[in-house]
């Protein structure tokens, strides 16, 4: 077996763990972030049959998945970085989910190629970072509302927390916002803290390294 394959199975069964001793409502999905690493590495969990993989860019998901995605119909392809607005065309028909909603201008580049079973997430700037995208909690609420006149497929909200200070605080800001706002899924939790973004009803969680390996 190889090594990325006991490393999913590793994360599955913690996985599984924190969802009994916690009694959580749903296990989370797992997407194996595959960004940098060549077809030949992803393979075994292709073969494997894992669904979900997350790529961060457009161009290299589309040398990379494009052919793959033809030959195999349950993989679903989530973009988590971020999407700039000439890109949008190629991503729209390649990614199954999109992770960094984050402007008015990118939803309605989005919108006009009205696919609607395009799920997306808005990306929440937590920490009002001004060297992050996201939109600012403040703006939540008018954003998403612009976004349903639009009538994209809104699925939840996505964070990346602050790299300093406790990232409970933002995971527990996101479940705020999710029971406030109706949304049904969260996109947050990483090799390093996905098992604490469980306890606040994380439903994608985002492993790369403890998958793959470091990334050189």
């Amino acid at each position: 077996m190889h090594e990325t394959i006991k490393n999913l199975l590793n994360i599955e069964e913690k996985v599984k763990q924190k969802v009994s001793d916690n009694n959580l409502k749903k296990t989370p999905n797992i997407i194996a972030v595959s960004k940098t690493f060549k077809i030949d590495h992803i393979s075994h969990l292709i073969n494997y049959g894992h669904i979900h993989y997350g790529e961060n860019k457009v161009q290299e998901a589309l040398e990379k998945w494009e052919e793959i995605k033809k030959k195999n119909e349950n993989i679903k392809l989530h973009l988590i970085g971020k999407l700039q607005t000439n890109k949008v065309k190629f991503a729209v028909r390649l990614f199954d989910y999109i992770h960094s909603l984050d402007s008015e201008k990118l939803a309605n580049k989005i919108s006009s190629f009205g696919n609607n079973n395009l799920k997306l997430f808005i990306q929440v700037n937590l920490g009002n970072e001004e060297q992050k995208s996201g939109i600012n909690t403040s703006n939540l609420y008018e954003f998403y509302n612009y976004c349903k006149e639009l009538k994209l497929n809104i699925i939840g909200l996505m964070c990346i927390p602050p790299l300093e200070g406790d990232a409970n605080i933002y995971f527990k800001k996101m479940l705020e916002l999710k029971k406030k706002y109706g949304f049904d899924e969260l996109s947050m939790g990483m090799s390093s803290d996905y098992l604490n973004a469980l306890d606040f009803e994380a439903s994608f969680i985002r492993i790369g390294s403890s998958i793959f390996g470091n990334r050189y």
